[in-house]
Order: structure tokens, then C-alpha cells, then sequence
């Protein structure tokens, strides 16, 4: 049964769910530029205007429904000097960009924790983390469309790599029955528990070998 969220977990959520969508899209686009292909900054997809990255559809499924999307970032395989491998470094660049958020969140929040401040940024804060890692891990699962199947492919040889776009159309199948099934949240979570706990202990030994 589909859970509504309150509209104190919207406020919380939806500019979390903005932001790392947003940076999310802007890192598949700039690896794509500095790996020669300048689509992404034609179609104005380097821009830090949310308008140009969210999909009002794919934001309204993923706070009421559990999951969403942004809007692709267009690639030019035929402008890249090595389409296999540096398809492999745009794809991974969205989810590195989620780690990388969620560990400069958690330096961010580790002061507001230890002098009480206010509780919605703690929130806020907090929400960003787990959203970005959550994406993070999620978008490297080795499923097409997702950002994994493209990293995965880079590591094949020719000959099985061109045989992959036969199998990418069983990806959404594959990816709605581990959500149904309850398989991927059995996946997700306790990987996302463990990311971020880490990081806190990480942020915690930096902060105490500063002060």
C-alpha cells in the first residue's frame, strides 16, 4: 500500500531530492565534457538551474512512490575518443558526486549534532545523506539503464560489450520485480547503513584530529 508522506517529510525531502538530482546530472555532463563531447553543454545541462535537471514526473514518483529519475544527460558516444571506457567514466561520475555530497553533508552536520542547533537543518541534513547515498549505491547497481550496467560494460571485452544492447531491454523488467519482490531495498539498505555509518566515523576522526 502506497504511503503518503507528510508535508513536514516534503519540505525536509524535496530540497535534498532537488540539489543531489541536479549535481547528480551536472557530473555525468562535465565528465562528458572534459572526455570531448559537448552535447550536454549544448542542451545547457552544466547549468546549476534545477529546472534543466528535474523531471516534475520522476520527482513526484520518487517522494510518494519510493523511486524516481531526473532527465537524462544526451551523450555523443561518437565524440569520445574511447566510447566504451569513457562511457564508463561519465556513468560513474553521477554516483561519485552522490558519495562526494553525502560526505561534505555529514562534515556539515557533525558541528550542528554537537552544539544542538537547529533541528530542520539537522533534518534537512540528514535527509540529504541518505537520499544521496541511496542514489549512489541504487544508480551503481549493474542493471540497464541504470549508471552500474554502463560502468560494468566498460570492464567487458569488445566482443560481449557489443552484444549488451540485446539485453538492456530486460532492464526495467528486471528492476521492477527486485522492487516489487522487496529485493532491492533488502539490497540497498543495509549497504546504505554501512556507507553512512563510515562516514561518520571518518568525520568523526577528522574533526577529533583537528580540534
Amino acid at each position: 500500500m502506497l504511503r503518503l508522506p507528510s508535508l513536514q517529510q516534503i519540505a525536509i525531502m524535496l530540497p535534498a531530492l532537488i540539489f543531489a538530482f541536479t549535481i547528480h546530472e551536472i557530473s555525468h555532463g562535465l565528465m562528458a565534457y572534459l572526455l570531448g563531447d559537448a552535447t550536454a553543454k549544448r542542451d545547457g545541462r552544466l547549468s546549476l538551474n534545477p529546472i534543466r535537471h528535474i523531471d516534475p514526473l520522476g520527482l513526484i514518483f520518487i517522494l510518494f512512490a519510493g523511486f524516481g529519475w531526473a532527465k537524462p544527460v544526451m551523450v555523443n558516444p561518437n565524440n569520445l575518443k574511447n566510447p566504451k571506457v569513457d562511457m564508463a567514466l561519465i556513468s560513474i561520475a553521477g554516483p561519485i558526486s552522490n558519495f562526494i555530497m553525502a560526505f561534505l553533508a555529514v562534515m556539515l552536520m557533525y558541528p550542528f549534532l554537537v552544539l544542538n542547533l537547529p533541528m530542520y537543518v539537522i533534518q534537512v541534513l540528514s535527509a540529504f545523506i541518505t537520499l544521496n547515498i541511496v542514489l549512489g549505491v541504487f544508480n551503481l547497481l549493474p542493471v540497464p539503464p541504470l549508471d552500474g550496467s554502463k560502468v560494468v560494460a566498460g570492464l567487458l571485452p569488445d566482443a560481449l560489450y557489443e552484444r549488451l544492447p540485446q539485453f538492456s531491454r530486460y532492464g526495467m523488467v528486471i528492476l521492477l520485480l527486485l522492487m516489487v519482490t522487496g529485493v532491492l531495498a533488502d539490497v540497498i539498505g543495509p549497504i546504505t547503513g554501512a556507507i553512512r555509518d563510515m562516514l561518520f566515523d571518518v568525520t568523526q576522526f577528522i574533526y577529533g584530529f583537528i580540534l
